[in-house]
């Protein structure tokens, strides 16, 4: 199974989900509200905008990017993100000739206090084994193609550390706020199967 043919299939997961919801709402069994609250809590306080966050401030702030290559899970702590699944976080930086990836090779272990729940395709097999016996062709799978002079690595998560990619700071955002950098980290890049891309003006 390719990670096209997963990704393919958690968008199907997705369609299913949305008209399950719906039912449950008009059988009366789960409320609008309640959904909208779930939805607005993993989207605004949970999941990857907090790696986003982590990622914007050591952009712009060298003392604070020195310690949380340092000592992750001290410094991520200081933004009073901490919890279970993130207890000892080890955090690596991408470089123009260093390119980290991270995966769980015996199940899913994965930062939920700063990228919340796994994506399906993290969990499957095709990728946890594939990603450490062939990263350059996973990668590319995914639409990242790396030069070959530069180096992947690639770690794997345990029930005892969990890794966190540090991306590299695109150009063309010199002087930008930590919330507008905050807006243009993805999920797949503190996983590392993505690059940020330059972006063509500031968000809004």
């Amino acid at each position: 199974m390719s990670i096209q043919s997963i990704q393919k299939y958690e968008k199907s997961v997705e369609i299913r989900t949305k008209a399950l919801e719906s039912l449950l709402v008009e059988a009366g069994l789960v409320s609008t509200d309640a959904l909208e609250a779930i939805i607005k809590t993993y989207e605004n306080e949970l999941g990857p905008q907090r790696g986003a966050k982590v990622v914007a401030k050591a952009w712009v702030d060298p003392a604070f990017k020195e310690r949380l290559l340092r000592d992750g899970t001290s410094t991520i702590a200081e933004l009073g993100y901490t919890g279970l699944q993130g207890e000892h976080i080890v955090v690596v930086e991408n470089t123009p000739k260093v390119h980290n990836v991270i995966v769980c090779t015996l199940c899913s272990c994965y930062p939920w206090p700063l990228l919340g729940l796994p994506p399906k395709w993290y969990k499957e097999a095709p990728y946890r084994s594939r990603i450490v016996s062939d990263p350059r062709g996973v990668l590319k799978e995914f639409g990242l193609e790396l030069d070959d002079d530069v180096e992947i690595r690639v770690w794997d998560n345990s029930s005892e550390i969990r890794y966190f990619v540090l991306p590299e700071r695109p150009a063309g955002t010199e002087g930008w706020t930590e919330e507008e950098l905050a807006k243009i980290v993805t999920r797949d890049s503190m996983i590392g199967v993505a690059k940020i891309e330059p972006p063509v003006k500031k968000p809004v």
